[in-house]
C-alpha cells in the first residue's frame, strides 16, 4: 500500500464579483415589477431581500461569478452563457482546465504524468462525453477520465476515491478538478438562497509517494471518509427526465426544479450530523480536535461553522483554527473547503495534523485527514 500526497493545488477564481447591495437591488426590482403583474390575482409578494438579512444569515458579503450582467437584470436575472459548438471546449472543460493547469505547476508536473482525470463538482453542465474526458483531450493526460457528483462534498468525495487509487496501485497520479459553475442553476428569484453561491474552480493532484522521497511543504493523506444520509432538505429537481414531466415538453416550466433548501432545518441536521463526523473521525486514529493545527471546513455557513467546532472544542475557535473564505467568494459549493485549505496552509510546520471537511445535499460529508510533509 502507497503513501500518498496532495502534490498541487489550484484554484481558479472569476474576476466579476456582485456584492450583496447589488444582488439585493436586483431582486428588489424584480419584487416591484412582478407584484404589478400579480395585482390582478392578489397575491403579491411580500418579502424583499436585504444586505443585513443576507450577512446575517449566511455571513456572505460579496460572490464572483463567470458572469454577472444577466444576473442583475431584473427581466433576466440568470447569468447568461454563449452557445458553444460542439467542437469547442465546453465552459465547464475551460473552467476546470483554469484551475487544473495551476496545480500541475504546483505539483511540478506535466499534463503526460497524469494517468486518472476526476471531473467531480455539485453540478455539470451535460451528461456526456464526460468533461473529465473534454478536459482530458483538451490537456493532454493519459489514461481515462470520469465525472462524478457528491453536492458540496464532492471534492472530497474524488479526493476520496484518488486516494485509495493510487493507495492500491491502480493509478499513479490522479488529477481531481471541482469546477462549480452553481450561478448557472441558481434560481436568483428565490428569496432563500439567491444570495447564497458563487463560482470558483478547484483542482488537486494525488500521487504516491516514493520510499524515502522527501516533499516538504506538501500533504500526506494519512485517511479519507464518506458519510451519506438521505435529505431532501437540499435539492434540485432539474435533470434529464424534467421535460417528460411538462405538460409540453419543449417549453419547460423550471418553477420548483432549480435549487431550493430548508435552511434551519438544514442548519440545525448538518451541525449535528458535521460535528459527530468529525469527533468520531479523529478518534479512530487516536485524534480529538485539539491536536488539529487547521481545520479547512466547507464554506456554506458562517454560524454554522463555528456552531460544529464549538461543539467539537467545547468552545468558540479562531479564524487562524478554522479559515473561513465564505465572506468575499460566497458559497462556492464543493469548491469553497480546497480554497480555503489552498489559502491557508503555509504557515503550517512539519508534522501539524489538518482536516478537510465538506457537507452537501444529500446529506453527504466527506474528510480528509492531512499531514504536513
Amino acid at each position: 500500500m502507497h503513501r500518498v500526497i496532495i502534490s498541487g493545488i489550484g484554484v481558479e477564481i472569476p474576476e466579476a464579483s456582485i456584492t450583496n447591495e447589488e444582488l439585493v437591488a436586483s431582486f428588489n426590482t424584480w419584487v416591484d415589477m412582478e407584484n404589478v403583474r400579480r395585482e390582478v390575482s392578489g397575491e403579491p409578494l411580500l418579502q424583499k431581500s436585504d444586505s443585513a438579512f443576507i450577512v446575517h444569515a449566511s455571513g456572505v458579503q460579496t460572490r464572483h461569478v463567470i458572469e454577472r450582467e444577466g444576473i442583475l437584470d431584473p427581466t433576466r436575472m440568470a447569468p447568461r452563457f454563449p452557445t458553444r459548438p460542439d467542437d469547442a471546449l465546453s465552459l465547464e472543460a475551460e473552467f476546470g482546465i483554469a484551475s487544473a493547469s495551476k496545480a500541475l505547476d504546483h505539483a511540478g508536473l506535466k499534463p503526460g504524468d497524469i494517468d486518472l482525470v476526476i471531473c467531480s463538482a455539485s453540478h455539470h453542465q451535460r451528461p456526456y462525453p464526460a468533461i473529465a474526458i473534454e478536459m482530458q483531450q483538451a490537456l493532454g493526460t493519459r489514461g481515462a477520465g470520469f465525472d462524478m457528483g457528491l453536492g458540496c462534498s464532492s471534492a472530497a468525495a474524488a479526493l476520496h476515491i484518488a486516494v485509495n487509487l493510487v493507495r492500491a496501485g491502480a493509478h499513479k497520479r490522479v488529477l481531481v478538478t471541482t469546477p462549480e459553475i452553481i450561478t448557472g442553476h441558481l434560481n436568483f428569484r428565490d428569496r432563500q438562497t439567491h444570495f447564497i453561491f458563487g463560482d470558483a474552480s478547484v483542482s488537486m493532484i494525488v500521487e504516491g509517494l516514493a520510499q524515502g522521497e522527501k516533499r516538504p511543504g506538501r500533504f500526506e493523506v494519512l485517511d479519507t471518509r464518506a458519510w451519506t444520509q438521505m435529505s431532501n432538505s437540499i435539492r434540485t429537481n432539474l435533470g434529464y427526465y424534467t421535460r417528460a414531466t411538462q405538460d409540453d415538453p419543449y417549453m419547460i416550466d423550471l418553477e420548483g426544479n432549480l435549487i431550493k433548501q430548508i435552511g434551519n432545518k438544514v442548519f440545525k441536521e448538518v451541525t449535528v450530523a458535521g460535528h459527530k463526523f468529525i469527533v468520531e473521525f479523529l478518534a479512530e486514529h487516536g485524534l480529538t480536535p485539539q491536536a488539529i493545527r487547521r481545520f479547512w471546513l466547507h464554506q456554506a455557513n458562517a454560524r454554522m461553522n463555528a456552531m460544529i467546532l464549538k461543539l467539537s472544542f467545547g468552545h468558540d475557535v479562531d479564524h487562524d483554527r478554522a479559515p473561513m473564505v465564505l465572506e468575499r467568494l460566497g458559497n462556492t459549493a464543493a469548491a469553497g473547503a480546497i480554497i480555503a485549505l489552498s489559502e491557508n496552509h503555509a504557515d503550517m510546520k512539519a508534522g501539524d495534523y489538518g482536516l478537510l471537511c465538506a457537507f452537501g445535499a444529500g446529506y453527504s460529508i466527506g474528510g480528509a485527514l492531512l499531514r504536513m510533509l
